[in-house]
């Protein structure tokens, strides 16, 4: 684990007093635990608002003396029994900075790492999510489509993109705007920003976006379990919202496993994970 976690650092960069540390010269500088460390401890030097989303979500710069770094800070959390969408009326809504948090604990689970780090804390009195603002940015998604800009590998980007989809449908995100992934100087996405995520439902919201799974996410899938979940999950997600997950995984790996039997492993599989 440590070992790959390296590898995200090491595609994110760090911000340091020295000045901006190229990806190269930081492997193996930060380990999870001491990023996890710096995200829950390191001082609030300052904090801005964001004109994008509709979260309140802030960019705060944080410092612990010796490095300073960037986060992402969420403090959202509403219920609303019956919320208008233009999808349609959504029944017991939740916004929720929890569910950043579930989102990156899910994704190391799942070994992805397409999700950048999520911790709870408080700020400014409430309880929130700090999450590790992504380095090396090249563009949004939005950006992209807009400039009809076309990644350089299209086949990597492919294969990125079906693993968004997948993870979209385990947990029902209802929030996957194109602001909300982001694209690094080496084509690499990062999903952000999941507090409209991890509805109850046991059934696949836009399963049409399933085109082709990467089998080792697929392993993946299958191995998570409820007791682990709501081990791993306590506090971010209830049993409800655990027992939703684990339904719709069901019907991911059924799909996909339908396609294989069909086409041909070949053409529903592929291999992408663990990002190298």
């Amino acid at each position: 684990m440590k070992k790959r976690f390296n590898r995200v650092v090491a595609a994110t960069g760090l911000l340091a007093f020295a000045g901006l540390l190229q990806a190269e010269n930081i492997q193996g500088r930060l380990s999870a635990g001491d990023m996890d460390k710096f995200l829950k401890s390191a001082r609030i030097v300052t904090t801005k608002e964001l004109s994008e989303g509709v979260t309140n979500s802030r960019r705060g710069t944080l410092s612990d003396g010796s490095m300073t770094h960037d986060a992402h800070i969420q403090t959202i959390h509403e219920f609303k029994p019956v919320y208008q969408t233009p999808r349609g009326a959504e029944l017991n809504f939740m916004d929720s900075w929890k569910f950043n948090v579930a989102g990156y604990i899910l994704d190391r689970m799942l070994d992805i790492g397409m999700i950048p780090m999520s911790v709870e804390r408080k700020v400014g009195g409430s309880s929130g999510s700090v999450t590790w603002w992504v380095d090396d940015v090249l563009m949004t998604e939005k950006q992209r489509f807009t400039q009809n800009t076309q990644p350089p590998d299209p086949d990597k980007w492919s294969r990125q993109v079906n693993i968004v989809r997948v993870f979209d449908e385990l947990i029902f995100n209802t929030d996957r705007n194109l602001g909300n992934l982001v694209i690094t100087k080496g084509w690499d996405i990062w999903m952000i920003d999941h507090t409209r995520g991890f509805r109850t439902s046991k059934t696949l919201r836009t399963p049409e976006n399933l085109v082709k799974c990467d089998r080792y996410l697929l392993t993946k899938l299958k191995e998570l379990n409820k007791a682990e979940l709501n081990a791993r999950l306590k506090g971010y997600l209830n049993g409800m919202q655990v027992d939703g997950l684990l339904a719709r995984r069901d019907l991911i790996v059924q799909f996909f496993e339908k396609e294989a039997a069909a086409k041909g492993e070949d053409a529903v599989y592929y291999e992408y994970l663990p990002r190298k």
